[in-house]
């Protein structure tokens, strides 16, 4: 198999923020294109940022989604969640909420009650994945995530992966995904190394969270940098120069039309014009601020 190629080492845009809760860097689609990326179609990624303590939790107020699935890793911090279906939780430390939006929900997100009197270092990472055609309009779900639920593959010396989605040697995370998606977190210690194999033509990213690395033996990734790679090739190797943390994506392209509207991606104007007339006409459901 042959080595799969680097296309670009990108340090973050300069971030924004997203309600008054979440600073974010955006790689995709301000960086690399929804299309290039798919089926990631967003990342936004909240490098450590530290919030002062607080009574009133910080956030996102109320927002409809349609067409795609919303990921959010916490790092550090905690989220807590509400929608219109009725569903609500808390994304702890290293847990992660994969939320279906499928045919449409109301949704809001914000700092859970308790973390946000306190404050502190809070990072994040919200990926959006694309739905097929054939299942955006089914119905929305939750899988709700514990870290203790992911697969952990020791990697003795060198640290450990643990997976959210997809496999790694053969191991199998626990989100249920639509298509084929590897999502997962190398944890590697100082001078760990770990080989990645996706096929060729998946599209594939990293992000380090954590320290510093090498890629394939050759170039350096710092700390809060993207790696895209091309679609050539198999196989690739990341080494820790410190302690790192590096998320690693690799997911199938659709390769179908993507017509993208602010909350909602879909596969044409059409059907962009009707979620807006859903959404008017409230058949998202109701949410309170």
């Amino acid at each position: 198999m042959a080595t799969k190629k680097i296309h670009n080492i990108i340090a973050p845009k300069p971030a924004h923020f997203v309600g008054d809760g979440f600073w974010v860097h955006n790689f995709i689609p301000s960086v690399y294109s929804m299309e290039k990326m798919d089926p990631f179609i967003m990342l936004d990624y909240n490098s450590k940022f530290h919030f002062n303590g607080t009574e009133q939790p910080r956030g996102v107020g109320v927002h409809p989604h349609r067409g795609f699935e919303t990921v959010t890793i916490a790092y550090h911090g905690r989220v807590q969640h509400h929608d219109s279906a009725g569903g609500g939780g808390i994304i702890g430390e290293g847990d992660v909420q994969w939320m279906t939006a499928a045919k449409g929900v109301l949704h809001k997100e914000y700092h859970e009650t308790e973390w946000a009197k306190t404050g502190g270092i809070f990072q994040m990472v919200q990926i959006w994945v694309n739905l097929p055609s054939a299942y955006k309009m089914s119905c929305p779900k939750y899988q709700s995530i514990k870290n203790s639920e992911m697969e952990k593959v020791d990697l003795g010396e060198n640290g450990f992966i643990e997976i959210i989605a997809g496999e790694y040697n053969g191991r199998k995370g626990p989100a249920s995904t639509f298509s084929p998606v590897h999502m997962m977190n190398a944890k590697l210690k100082s001078g760990g190394k770990a080989d990645f194999n996706f096929p060729a033509d998946f599209n594939t990213a990293a992000l380090v969270i954590e320290g510093n690395v090498i890629v394939n033996g050759e170039q350096k990734a710092p700390v809060n940098n993207f790696i895209a790679f091309k679609n050539e090739g198999e196989i690739f190797t990341i080494e820790a120069t410190e302690d790192s943390i590096i998320l690693i994506i690799s997911g199938m392209p659709l390769n179908e039309p993507i017509y993208p509207h602010g909350p909602f991606v879909m596969n044409s104007r059409e059907e962009i014009m009707q979620a807006f007339e859903d959404y008017n006409l409230g058949r998202f459901g109701y949410l309170a601020d």
